[in-house]
């Protein structure tokens, strides 16, 4: 696991604005945690976590808040 990537996607992704649950799925998805309980996913969690698990850290635009 490359953690410099890891630490540059997280900021480049808090620094561009994308909603907090994308990026809270994306780490657990890169990282290979367990997802949360079903109640508390979100739609921009799920695709988080599916882009966090194909090591995707460029597909995050749609969840950019504005």
């Amino acid at each position: 696991m490359d953690m410099k990537t890891y630490y540059e996607a997280v900021d480049k992704m808090e620094k561009s604005g994308v909603d907090q649950e994308y990026i809270q799925g994306w780490i657990g998805g890169y990282l290979q945690n367990p997802k949360r309980e079903e109640q508390r996913i979100t739609e921009a969690y799920e695709a988080g976590y599916e882009a966090g698990e194909n090591r995707d850290s460029s597909s995050f635009e749609e969840w950019v808040r504005k």
